[in-house]
């Protein structure tokens, strides 16, 4: 198995290039992408009636997984110079089965390695981050198939994904900071709900917390013009060369080989 130094700067450079040429625009396509979650969103917070509200929180958790798929599948088509109309967000719903329940299992497996420690959680993450990818790109193949092949795809891979997601982690706490904001007021007014109480109030900034939180999500979208697109166009760019150094995936070559291959040091030297 051989793999090699990506260099995230070229990727990001290239990915930017690429967006700029798009035929349909990349900040249209996600502001359509990002308000359609903020809807969702808002919608499942209005619903607060028992087993209905976990039922709508469930589907709306769904909804999301497809057009995850559908903004994936937009970039692919940029990174090849195709034309992906707007409709391409919904093409998920093509494999929604094997979609769904590859997203359940990588959720779980990753969980499940969380139980260990912090550290094989995150590895966890990484081993299969280009699952999902790998389905996007063939729906054709089995859900167990499609992690198989991103656990061989991310051999020597993982600490460079962790290196471009700090990359961005700049972006993605900015794209946060009213949130945390809001969850960090609300914290303290229940604590001080619970220890002197003292009630908590029906609006903040003048605004209730139902518009607080739309407010929030609008301002995660704006953010999100400026770096979402790219972001997962880098990524993509990773899976394609990690698909190269593999031999594993669609259209992939046979894995390259080494010189080295198949030598065995003498004694002494092993």
């Amino acid at each position: 198995m051989m793999f090699e130094q990506i260099d995230r700067q070229k990727c990001k450079w290239e990915a930017a290039e690429l967006l700029r040429d798009a035929q349909v625009s990349p900040k249209a396509m996600t502001a359509l992408y990002m308000g359609l979650l903020i809807l969702l969103s808002l919608f499942s917070s209005l619903v607060d009636t028992g087993f209905f509200s976990l039922f709508v929180s469930i589907l709306t958790s769904l909804l999301g997984t497809v057009l995850a798929a559908g903004f994936a599948l937009y970039c692919m088509a940029v990174r090849r110079g195709e034309r992906a109309e707007f409709l391409t967000l919904f093409d998920g719903f093509a494999f929604v089965g094997k979609l769904i329940l590859l997203d359940i299992l990588v959720t779980l497996f990753i969980f499940l390695w969380s139980l260990l420690f912090v550290i094989p959680g995150i590895i966890a993450a990484y081993r299969y981050s280009f699952a999902l990818y790998n389905l996007y790109e063939d729906p054709g193949i089995g859900v167990m198939e499609a992690l198989e092949m991103s656990k061989r795809q991310t051999l020597g891979y993982k600490a460079q994904l962790f290196t471009l997601d700090l990359s961005y982690i700049g972006w993605n706490l900015l794209a946060t900071l009213p949130s945390l904001l809001l969850i960090f007021q609300l914290n303290r007014d229940l604590t001080m709900l619970m220890l002197y109480g003292i009630p908590t109030p029906e609006t903040y900034f003048g605004l209730p917390i139902f518009a607080l939180a739309a407010v929030s999500g609008l301002w995660q979208l704006l953010v999100a013009l400026f770096y979402f697109p790219n972001y997962i166009c880098v990524q993509l760019s990773y899976f394609d060369v990690a698909k190269r150094t593999s031999g594993v995936g669609k259209d992939a070559a046979p894995a390259q080989s080494s010189p080295w291959d198949g030598w065995n040091p003498p004694d002494g030297l092993n």
